[in-house]
């Protein structure tokens, strides 16, 4: 549902990624937590694509599908799966990277492999004021 407000639909995301997390534990591939998210999100009445390819141009160059966001939700959230003992500093600089090309403000990092969801997950926005949603206060990360 495309009217959705961009903060219900991070807190969907969140509150899955939280049960999912509680109920599979760290330690699968991100393509197993991508699959059970996606269904997940569709089940609540969600859009979800997956492996959603980016194209960008640069310097008249044109690279066609040359990235993959694991999930774009409701075309305005991108969703980057990770499962990692520790993210690296370049994981939400690569979630930001997407927002940018693709020209959204919001995106959520999620590491599965985080020992709870509260370490693993990180919003990251591309020119927008943090949320003043307190469900949405998990590890925000304005990345710039």
């Amino acid at each position: 549902m495309a009217g959705r407000a961009r903060d219900d639909v991070t807190g969907q995301i969140v509150d899955a990624c939280v049960k999912i997390h509680s109920a599979l534990g760290p330690g699968l591939l991100e393509s197993a937590y991508e699959t059970v998210l996606a269904r997940d999100l569709e089940r609540r009445g969600l859009s979800v694509a997956r492996q959603q390819p980016i194209t960008f141009e640069y310097d008249g160059l044109v690279f066609e599908d040359a990235l993959r966001a694991d999930l774009l939700v409701d075309a305005r959230v991108v969703v980057e799966i990770k499962s990692v003992e520790r993210l690296l500093a370049v994981h939400p600089k690569q979630l930001l990277t997407y927002l940018r090309l693709l020209k959204l403000p919001v995106g959520l990092l999620v590491n599965f492999g985080a020992a709870s969801m509260k370490e693993g997950l990180q919003r990251i926005v591309n020119g927008l004021p943090p949320s003043a949603s307190p469900r949405l206060r998990v590890n925000q990360a304005n990345v710039g």
